[in-house]
Protein backbone atom coordinates (compact mmCIF):
# COMPACT_ATOMS: atom_id res chain seq x y z
CA UNK A 1 0.00 0.00 0.00
CA UNK A 2 1.14 3.55 -1.02
CA UNK A 3 2.05 5.91 1.47
CA UNK A 4 -0.28 8.44 -0.28
CA UNK A 5 -3.01 5.75 0.42
CA UNK A 6 -2.57 5.11 4.06
CA UNK A 7 -2.12 8.73 4.73
CA UNK A 8 -5.79 8.78 3.30
CA UNK A 9 -7.06 5.83 4.86
CA UNK A 10 -5.84 7.37 8.56
CA UNK A 11 -7.40 10.84 7.66
CA UNK A 12 -10.34 8.78 7.36
CA UNK A 13 -9.84 7.57 10.68
CA UNK A 14 -8.49 10.00 12.93
CA UNK A 15 -11.96 11.98 11.31
CA UNK A 16 -13.74 9.22 12.97
CA UNK A 17 -11.92 9.49 16.28
CA UNK A 18 -11.70 13.01 16.70
CA UNK A 19 -16.06 13.45 15.99
CA UNK A 20 -15.87 10.70 19.54
CA UNK A 21 -13.24 12.78 20.94
CA UNK A 22 -15.34 15.73 20.27
CA UNK A 23 -18.66 13.74 21.53
CA UNK A 24 -16.96 13.27 25.04
CA UNK A 25 -15.66 16.63 25.73
CA UNK A 26 -18.65 18.81 24.68
CA UNK A 27 -20.48 17.30 28.05
CA UNK A 28 -17.50 19.72 29.67
CA UNK A 29 -18.45 23.09 27.68
CA UNK A 30 -19.47 24.34 30.89
CA UNK A 31 -16.07 25.12 31.60
CA UNK A 32 -14.01 27.99 29.25
CA UNK A 33 -11.20 26.38 27.87
CA UNK A 34 -8.62 29.01 28.50
CA UNK A 35 -4.41 28.30 28.70
CA UNK A 36 -4.89 28.62 32.35
CA UNK A 37 -7.97 25.86 33.23
CA UNK A 38 -7.77 22.72 33.81
CA UNK A 39 -9.60 21.03 31.22
CA UNK A 40 -6.73 22.54 28.70
CA UNK A 41 -3.73 22.13 30.87
CA UNK A 42 -4.85 18.39 31.85
CA UNK A 43 -6.54 16.93 28.99
CA UNK A 44 -6.63 19.25 25.59
CA UNK A 45 -2.79 20.05 25.36
CA UNK A 46 -1.47 16.34 26.22
CA UNK A 47 -3.87 14.57 24.07
CA UNK A 48 -2.93 17.41 20.71
CA UNK A 49 0.52 17.11 21.68
CA UNK A 50 0.83 13.18 21.82
CA UNK A 51 -1.01 13.56 18.56
CA UNK A 52 0.60 15.80 16.90
CA UNK A 53 4.71 13.68 17.29
CA UNK A 54 3.04 10.39 17.39
CA UNK A 55 1.93 11.30 13.65
CA UNK A 56 5.01 12.71 12.89
CA UNK A 57 6.87 9.66 13.97
CA UNK A 58 5.03 7.42 12.00
CA UNK A 59 6.12 9.76 9.04
CA UNK A 60 2.48 11.04 8.42
CA UNK A 61 3.31 14.56 7.73
CA UNK A 62 -0.22 15.66 6.11
CA UNK A 63 -2.23 13.78 8.88
CA UNK A 64 -0.15 15.50 11.68
CA UNK A 65 -0.75 18.79 9.75
CA UNK A 66 -4.95 17.89 10.14
CA UNK A 67 -4.69 16.69 13.74
CA UNK A 68 -3.06 20.27 14.81
CA UNK A 69 -5.64 22.10 12.51
CA UNK A 70 -9.13 19.75 14.16
CA UNK A 71 -7.27 20.67 17.27
CA UNK A 72 -6.75 24.62 16.95
CA UNK A 73 -10.66 24.73 15.63
CA UNK A 74 -12.09 22.79 18.41
CA UNK A 75 -10.58 25.15 21.07
CA UNK A 76 -11.74 28.07 19.26
CA UNK A 77 -15.53 26.99 18.99
CA UNK A 78 -15.15 25.13 22.55
CA UNK A 79 -15.93 28.82 23.41
CA UNK A 80 -18.81 29.54 20.96
CA UNK A 81 -19.39 26.93 18.27
CA UNK A 82 -21.67 29.42 16.05
CA UNK A 83 -18.67 31.83 15.40
CA UNK A 84 -16.70 28.54 13.50
CA UNK A 85 -18.67 29.06 10.13
CA UNK A 86 -17.30 32.86 10.53
CA UNK A 87 -13.63 31.97 11.02
CA UNK A 88 -13.73 29.74 8.50
CA UNK A 89 -15.23 31.85 5.47
CA UNK A 90 -12.40 34.57 6.76
CA UNK A 91 -9.50 32.17 6.19
CA UNK A 92 -11.20 30.83 2.37
CA UNK A 93 -11.58 34.06 1.43
CA UNK A 94 -8.05 35.87 2.57
CA UNK A 95 -6.93 32.22 0.98
CA UNK A 96 -8.17 32.60 -2.11
CA UNK A 97 -7.34 36.03 -2.45
CA UNK A 98 -4.06 35.76 -1.65
CA UNK A 99 -3.14 32.96 -4.12
CA UNK A 100 -4.43 35.81 -6.51
CA UNK A 101 -2.10 38.37 -5.23
CA UNK A 102 0.84 35.92 -5.73
CA UNK A 103 0.40 35.15 -9.68
CA UNK A 104 2.82 37.10 -11.39
CA UNK A 105 0.93 37.85 -14.98
CA UNK A 106 -1.76 40.05 -13.00
CA UNK A 107 -1.24 43.87 -14.38
CA UNK A 108 -0.53 45.98 -11.07
CA UNK A 109 -4.11 47.72 -11.50
CA UNK A 110 -5.46 44.84 -10.87
CA UNK A 111 -3.54 43.62 -8.01
CA UNK A 112 -4.17 46.82 -6.29
CA UNK A 113 -7.88 46.58 -6.49
CA UNK A 114 -7.29 43.07 -5.64
CA UNK A 115 -5.64 43.94 -2.12
CA UNK A 116 -8.09 47.14 -1.99
CA UNK A 117 -10.92 44.75 -1.80
CA UNK A 118 -9.79 42.44 0.91
CA UNK A 119 -8.77 44.71 2.77
CA UNK A 120 -12.16 46.42 3.00
CA UNK A 121 -13.96 43.07 3.22
CA UNK A 122 -11.99 42.47 6.18
CA UNK A 123 -12.13 46.11 8.25
CA UNK A 124 -15.96 45.86 6.65
CA UNK A 125 -16.25 42.36 8.94
CA UNK A 126 -14.20 43.58 11.76
CA UNK A 127 -16.27 46.87 11.92
CA UNK A 128 -19.57 44.95 11.89
CA UNK A 129 -19.14 43.02 14.62
CA UNK A 130 -17.02 45.45 16.60
CA UNK A 131 -17.91 48.72 16.04
CA UNK A 132 -21.68 48.75 14.76
CA UNK A 133 -23.29 49.10 17.89
CA UNK A 134 -20.74 51.90 18.31
CA UNK A 135 -21.88 53.64 15.59
CA UNK A 136 -25.64 53.55 16.10
CA UNK A 137 -25.09 54.90 19.66
CA UNK A 138 -23.64 57.40 18.45
CA UNK A 139 -25.94 58.25 15.35
CA UNK A 140 -28.77 58.37 18.30
CA UNK A 141 -26.69 60.92 19.99
CA UNK A 142 -25.96 63.22 17.03
CA UNK A 143 -29.47 62.62 15.17
CA UNK A 144 -33.03 62.80 16.65
CA UNK A 145 -33.32 59.15 15.65
CA UNK A 146 -33.57 55.72 18.21
CA UNK A 147 -32.16 52.50 16.17
CA UNK A 148 -32.08 49.83 17.53
CA UNK A 149 -28.79 48.31 18.26
CA UNK A 150 -27.74 44.31 17.28
CA UNK A 151 -27.77 41.87 18.95
CA UNK A 152 -23.98 40.97 18.64
CA UNK A 153 -21.71 39.06 20.64
CA UNK A 154 -17.90 39.80 19.46
CA UNK A 155 -16.53 36.45 17.83
CA UNK A 156 -13.40 35.33 19.70
CA UNK A 157 -10.14 36.27 18.18
CA UNK A 158 -12.02 38.26 15.31
CA UNK A 159 -9.47 41.24 15.43
CA UNK A 160 -6.28 39.20 15.57
CA UNK A 161 -7.44 36.56 13.32
CA UNK A 162 -8.30 39.00 10.86
CA UNK A 163 -4.98 41.49 11.23
CA UNK A 164 -3.06 38.52 10.75
CA UNK A 165 -4.67 37.94 7.44
CA UNK A 166 -4.18 41.75 6.42
CA UNK A 167 -0.67 41.39 6.69
CA UNK A 168 -0.91 37.56 4.62
CA UNK A 169 -2.72 39.73 1.93
CA UNK A 170 -0.15 42.91 1.60
CA UNK A 171 2.56 40.79 2.33
CA UNK A 172 1.11 38.45 -0.92
CA UNK A 173 0.87 42.10 -2.72
CA UNK A 174 4.32 42.85 -2.03
CA UNK A 175 5.89 39.24 -2.73
CA UNK A 176 6.96 38.89 0.92
CA UNK A 177 4.61 35.61 1.01
CA UNK A 178 3.42 32.60 -0.78
CA UNK A 179 1.02 29.60 -0.03
CA UNK A 180 -0.60 27.53 -2.49
CA UNK A 181 -0.88 24.74 0.02
CA UNK A 182 -4.58 25.36 1.85
CA UNK A 183 -4.05 23.27 4.40
CA UNK A 184 -0.77 25.26 5.85
CA UNK A 185 -3.08 28.50 5.53
CA UNK A 186 -5.44 27.28 7.80
CA UNK A 187 -2.89 25.89 9.82
CA UNK A 188 -1.45 29.86 9.88
CA UNK A 189 -4.18 31.43 10.93
CA UNK A 190 -5.45 28.83 13.79
CA UNK A 191 -2.72 27.44 15.38
CA UNK A 192 -4.08 27.66 18.78
CA UNK A 193 -1.24 29.40 20.68
CA UNK A 194 -1.87 32.64 18.51
CA UNK A 195 -5.31 32.47 17.61
CA UNK A 196 -7.32 34.39 20.41
CA UNK A 197 -4.87 37.11 21.07
CA UNK A 198 -1.75 36.79 19.31
CA UNK A 199 0.88 37.47 18.86
CA UNK A 200 0.24 39.43 15.54
CA UNK A 201 2.27 36.82 13.29
CA UNK A 202 3.43 37.21 9.77
CA UNK A 203 3.32 33.90 7.41
CA UNK A 204 7.03 33.90 6.34
CA UNK A 205 7.91 34.00 10.15
CA UNK A 206 5.67 30.68 11.27
CA UNK A 207 5.23 28.39 8.49
CA UNK A 208 8.78 27.41 7.24
CA UNK A 209 9.02 26.51 11.05
CA UNK A 210 6.21 23.18 10.01
CA UNK A 211 8.40 22.08 7.26
CA UNK A 212 11.75 21.81 9.15
CA UNK A 213 12.16 18.04 9.38
CA UNK A 214 13.74 18.55 12.94
CA UNK A 215 10.73 20.12 14.11
CA UNK A 216 8.63 17.34 13.60
CA UNK A 217 10.49 15.68 16.37
CA UNK A 218 9.87 15.91 19.82
CA UNK A 219 12.39 18.34 21.49
CA UNK A 220 12.60 17.86 24.77
CA UNK A 221 14.60 21.13 25.15
CA UNK A 222 12.53 22.70 23.64
CA UNK A 223 9.60 21.10 25.67
CA UNK A 224 11.62 22.38 28.81
CA UNK A 225 12.05 25.80 28.00
CA UNK A 226 8.41 25.77 26.95
CA UNK A 227 7.05 24.75 30.08
CA UNK A 228 9.42 27.10 31.72
CA UNK A 229 8.06 29.72 30.16
CA UNK A 230 3.89 28.40 30.10
CA UNK A 231 4.58 28.18 34.35
CA UNK A 232 6.22 31.72 34.22
CA UNK A 233 2.62 33.10 32.43
CA UNK A 234 0.88 31.38 34.39
CA UNK A 235 2.03 32.26 38.09
CA UNK A 236 1.99 35.90 36.49
CA UNK A 237 -1.75 35.27 35.71
CA UNK A 238 -3.03 33.61 38.60
CA UNK A 239 -0.90 34.84 41.23
CA UNK A 240 -0.52 38.44 40.25
CA UNK A 241 -2.65 39.62 37.70
CA UNK A 242 -5.68 38.21 39.13
CA UNK A 243 -4.96 39.52 42.75
CA UNK A 244 -4.26 42.96 41.37
CA UNK A 245 -7.74 43.04 39.38
CA UNK A 246 -9.14 42.82 42.87
CA UNK A 247 -8.26 45.97 43.98
CA UNK A 248 -8.33 47.35 40.52
CA UNK A 249 -11.86 46.50 39.57
CA UNK A 250 -12.87 47.80 43.44
CA UNK A 251 -11.41 51.32 42.62
CA UNK A 252 -12.47 51.53 39.16
CA UNK A 253 -16.01 50.21 39.82
CA UNK A 254 -17.03 51.70 42.99
CA UNK A 255 -19.20 54.46 43.23
CA UNK A 256 -17.07 56.10 46.15
CA UNK A 257 -15.17 59.02 45.82
CA UNK A 258 -11.44 57.63 46.03
CA UNK A 259 -9.27 59.63 48.53
CA UNK A 260 -5.24 60.24 47.12
CA UNK A 261 -3.72 56.79 47.96
CA UNK A 262 -6.87 55.15 47.63
CA UNK A 263 -6.62 56.17 43.99
CA UNK A 264 -2.97 55.93 43.22
CA UNK A 265 -3.47 52.03 44.33
CA UNK A 266 -5.85 51.75 41.95
CA UNK A 267 -4.99 53.16 38.63
CA UNK A 268 -1.48 51.56 39.85
CA UNK A 269 -2.92 48.17 40.62
CA UNK A 270 -4.76 47.97 36.68
CA UNK A 271 -1.24 48.78 35.12
CA UNK A 272 0.37 46.43 36.74
CA UNK A 273 -2.72 44.08 36.63
CA UNK A 274 -2.65 45.10 32.67
CA UNK A 275 1.40 44.19 32.57
CA UNK A 276 0.76 40.95 34.15
CA UNK A 277 -1.87 39.79 32.68
CA UNK A 278 -0.66 40.28 29.34
CA UNK A 279 3.21 39.47 29.99
CA UNK A 280 1.87 36.36 31.04
CA UNK A 281 -0.21 35.73 28.22
CA UNK A 282 2.35 36.35 25.97
CA UNK A 283 4.45 34.05 28.19
CA UNK A 284 2.27 31.06 28.11
CA UNK A 285 1.53 31.52 24.19
CA UNK A 286 5.24 31.35 23.55
CA UNK A 287 5.72 28.54 25.57
CA UNK A 288 2.72 26.65 24.48
CA UNK A 289 4.04 27.02 20.86
CA UNK A 290 7.28 26.01 21.40
CA UNK A 291 6.21 22.40 23.19
CA UNK A 292 5.27 22.07 19.16
CA UNK A 293 8.87 23.38 18.47
CA UNK A 294 7.87 26.12 16.77
CA UNK A 295 8.98 29.86 17.52
CA UNK A 296 6.33 32.78 18.05
CA UNK A 297 7.54 36.53 17.76
CA UNK A 298 8.76 38.03 20.95
CA UNK A 299 5.46 40.18 21.96
CA UNK A 300 6.15 42.07 24.88
CA UNK A 301 10.05 43.56 26.24
CA UNK A 302 9.72 44.77 29.78
CA UNK A 303 7.71 48.15 28.72
CA UNK A 304 7.52 49.84 32.14
CA UNK A 305 11.24 50.00 31.87
CA UNK A 306 11.28 52.65 28.86
CA UNK A 307 12.60 55.81 29.47
CA UNK A 308 10.11 57.55 26.65
CA UNK A 309 6.71 56.96 24.73
CA UNK A 310 8.39 55.58 21.78
CA UNK A 311 10.35 53.47 23.55
CA UNK A 312 7.46 52.10 25.19
CA UNK A 313 5.52 51.46 21.64
CA UNK A 314 8.75 48.91 21.02
CA UNK A 315 8.46 47.17 24.16
CA UNK A 316 4.48 46.77 24.18
CA UNK A 317 2.24 44.45 22.41
CA UNK A 318 5.66 44.70 20.04
CA UNK A 319 3.51 42.77 16.65
CA UNK A 320 1.03 44.79 17.32
CA UNK A 321 3.64 48.24 16.89
CA UNK A 322 4.83 46.52 14.11
CA UNK A 323 1.53 46.23 12.54
CA UNK A 324 0.71 49.79 13.15
CA UNK A 325 3.99 51.10 11.49
CA UNK A 326 4.22 48.64 8.63
CA UNK A 327 0.66 48.50 7.50
CA UNK A 328 -1.06 51.67 8.50
CA UNK A 329 1.43 54.37 9.83
CA UNK A 330 4.24 53.85 6.36
CA UNK A 331 1.73 53.45 4.23
CA UNK A 332 0.32 56.31 5.21
CA UNK A 333 3.27 58.43 4.25
CA UNK A 334 5.29 57.73 6.96
CA UNK A 335 7.75 60.86 8.08
CA UNK A 336 8.18 60.78 4.29
CA UNK A 337 6.51 64.31 3.66
CA UNK A 338 7.30 66.60 6.02
CA UNK A 339 6.32 67.36 9.62
CA UNK A 340 2.93 68.29 9.39
CA UNK A 341 2.16 65.06 7.28
CA UNK A 342 3.96 63.20 10.17
CA UNK A 343 2.32 64.31 13.01
CA UNK A 344 -0.95 64.04 10.80
CA UNK A 345 0.06 59.90 10.11
CA UNK A 346 1.03 59.32 13.55
CA UNK A 347 -2.72 60.75 14.93
CA UNK A 348 -4.58 58.90 12.15
CA UNK A 349 -2.40 55.49 13.17
CA UNK A 350 -2.78 55.94 17.12
CA UNK A 351 -6.90 56.51 16.75
CA UNK A 352 -7.17 53.40 14.59
CA UNK A 353 -5.07 52.01 17.69
CA UNK A 354 -7.22 53.19 20.21
CA UNK A 355 -10.69 52.20 18.30
CA UNK A 356 -8.80 48.55 17.73
CA UNK A 357 -8.75 48.16 21.58
CA UNK A 358 -12.30 48.94 21.83
CA UNK A 359 -15.52 50.81 21.00
CA UNK A 360 -15.53 53.32 23.33
CA UNK A 361 -14.68 57.23 23.06
CA UNK A 362 -12.14 56.24 25.70
CA UNK A 363 -10.08 53.95 23.98
CA UNK A 364 -10.19 56.70 21.37
CA UNK A 365 -9.05 59.41 23.64
CA UNK A 366 -6.55 56.64 25.39
CA UNK A 367 -5.16 56.21 21.47
CA UNK A 368 -4.88 59.88 20.61
CA UNK A 369 -3.27 60.55 24.37
CA UNK A 370 -0.54 58.42 23.04
CA UNK A 371 0.00 59.34 20.32
CA UNK A 372 0.11 63.51 21.48
CA UNK A 373 2.49 61.62 23.63
CA UNK A 374 4.81 60.70 20.70
CA UNK A 375 4.85 63.87 18.99
CA UNK A 376 5.98 66.00 21.84
CA UNK A 377 8.73 63.33 22.56
CA UNK A 378 9.92 64.07 18.87
CA UNK A 379 9.51 67.57 19.34
CA UNK A 380 11.93 67.23 22.61
CA UNK A 381 14.73 65.20 20.20
CA UNK A 382 14.68 68.05 18.11
CA UNK A 383 15.81 70.11 20.70
CA UNK A 384 19.09 67.87 21.34
CA UNK A 385 18.61 68.18 25.43
CA UNK A 386 19.36 65.15 27.52
CA UNK A 387 17.08 64.74 30.01
CA UNK A 388 18.70 62.37 33.01
CA UNK A 389 17.44 59.25 33.22
CA UNK A 390 15.53 59.08 35.98
CA UNK A 391 13.35 61.95 35.42
CA UNK A 392 13.00 60.30 31.68
CA UNK A 393 11.62 57.17 33.30
CA UNK A 394 9.37 59.05 35.99
CA UNK A 395 7.72 61.09 33.06
CA UNK A 396 7.11 58.02 31.14
CA UNK A 397 5.87 55.79 33.75
CA UNK A 398 3.43 58.17 35.29
CA UNK A 399 2.13 59.29 31.16
CA UNK A 400 2.02 55.62 31.04
CA UNK A 401 -0.46 55.21 34.34
CA UNK A 402 -2.34 57.87 33.30
CA UNK A 403 -3.53 56.82 30.60
CA UNK A 404 -4.65 53.54 31.21
CA UNK A 405 -6.63 55.20 33.65
CA UNK A 406 -9.06 55.84 30.33
CA UNK A 407 -8.45 52.31 29.01
CA UNK A 408 -9.50 51.22 31.94
CA UNK A 409 -12.52 53.25 32.96
CA UNK A 410 -16.08 52.18 31.78
CA UNK A 411 -17.19 55.57 31.42
CA UNK A 412 -15.87 59.21 31.76
CA UNK A 413 -17.42 59.48 35.08
CA UNK A 414 -15.01 56.44 36.40
CA UNK A 415 -11.92 58.07 34.63
CA UNK A 416 -12.88 61.25 36.34
CA UNK A 417 -13.44 59.89 39.53
CA UNK A 418 -10.08 58.19 39.79
CA UNK A 419 -8.07 61.46 38.38
CA UNK A 420 -9.73 63.07 40.97
CA UNK A 421 -8.61 61.07 43.60
CA UNK A 422 -5.20 60.92 42.35
CA UNK A 423 -5.08 65.00 42.48
CA UNK A 424 -6.02 64.88 45.93
CA UNK A 425 -9.80 66.62 45.52
CA UNK A 426 -11.63 64.04 47.51
CA UNK A 427 -8.99 64.39 50.75
CA UNK A 428 -6.07 62.30 51.57
CA UNK A 429 -5.86 59.10 53.77
CA UNK A 430 -3.04 57.10 54.90
CA UNK A 431 -3.75 53.57 53.88
CA UNK A 432 -1.11 50.52 53.45
CA UNK A 433 -0.12 49.40 49.56
CA UNK A 434 -0.98 45.97 48.63
CA UNK A 435 2.26 43.34 49.42
CA UNK A 436 1.03 42.03 45.36
CA UNK A 437 1.36 45.65 44.09
CA UNK A 438 4.50 46.20 46.02
CA UNK A 439 6.30 42.86 44.59
CA UNK A 440 4.83 43.83 40.69
CA UNK A 441 6.99 47.00 41.20
CA UNK A 442 9.67 45.40 42.12
CA UNK A 443 9.61 42.63 39.48
CA UNK A 444 8.99 45.11 36.57
CA UNK A 445 11.43 47.25 37.17
CA UNK A 446 14.13 45.33 38.80
CA UNK A 447 14.38 41.56 37.45
CA UNK A 448 14.96 40.03 34.46
CA UNK A 449 11.76 39.63 31.79
CA UNK A 450 11.09 35.95 29.92
CA UNK A 451 12.69 36.77 27.11
CA UNK A 452 15.93 37.54 28.86
CA UNK A 453 15.70 34.03 31.27
CA UNK A 454 14.79 31.94 27.97
CA UNK A 455 17.73 33.05 26.17
CA UNK A 456 20.26 31.89 28.71
CA UNK A 457 18.05 28.69 29.05
CA UNK A 458 19.64 25.13 30.21
CA UNK A 459 16.86 22.41 31.15
CA UNK A 460 18.45 21.03 34.41
CA UNK A 461 16.86 20.11 37.66
CA UNK A 462 17.20 23.39 39.44
CA UNK A 463 15.00 25.14 36.38
CA UNK A 464 12.72 21.68 36.20
CA UNK A 465 12.14 22.54 40.40
CA UNK A 466 11.55 26.73 39.94
CA UNK A 467 8.95 25.47 36.78
CA UNK A 468 7.35 23.22 39.01
CA UNK A 469 6.84 24.87 41.81
CA UNK A 470 5.39 28.47 39.87
CA UNK A 471 3.10 25.82 38.42
CA UNK A 472 2.08 24.25 41.54
CA UNK A 473 1.63 27.85 43.18
CA UNK A 474 -0.48 28.90 40.28
CA UNK A 475 -2.80 25.26 40.04
CA UNK A 476 -3.24 25.43 43.85
CA UNK A 477 -4.55 29.05 43.69
CA UNK A 478 -6.91 28.47 40.70
CA UNK A 479 -10.09 29.18 42.51
CA UNK A 480 -12.11 30.67 39.50
CA UNK A 481 -11.06 30.97 36.04
CA UNK A 482 -10.15 34.37 34.64
CA UNK A 483 -10.18 35.69 31.56
CA UNK A 484 -7.14 37.18 29.70
CA UNK A 485 -7.58 41.24 29.24
CA UNK A 486 -6.40 40.74 25.81
CA UNK A 487 -9.17 38.64 25.04
CA UNK A 488 -12.13 41.64 24.89
CA UNK A 489 -10.13 43.39 22.08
Amino acid sequence: MSSECRENGLLIHISNEFSHFTHILILMYIIKMLFNSYIFMFLFLPITLLGYFLLNKKKYVMASKVWLIFASLFFYTYWNVRYLPLLLGSIFFNYALGTTLEKTFLMDKKKKAVLFFGISCNVLLLGYYKYFNFFIANINIILPVKLNFLNLILPLGISFFTFTQIAFLVDCYKGKAKEYDFLNYILFVTFFPHLIAGPIIHHKEMMPQFNVLRNKIFNWKNVAQGLFLFSLGIFKKVIIADRLSLIANGGFDGAIPLKVIDAWTTSLSYTFQLYFDFSGYTDMALGLSLLFNIKLPINFNSPYKALNIQDFWKRWHMTLSRFLRDYIYIPLGGNRNGRAATLRNILITFFICGLWHGDDWTFIFWGLLNGLAIIIHRAWELTGIKMNKILAWLITFNFINFSWIFFRARTWGDATRVIRGMLGLNGFTINGLSLVLLISLLVSFLCRNSNELVKDFTPKWQTALISAVLFAISILNMNKISEFIYFNF
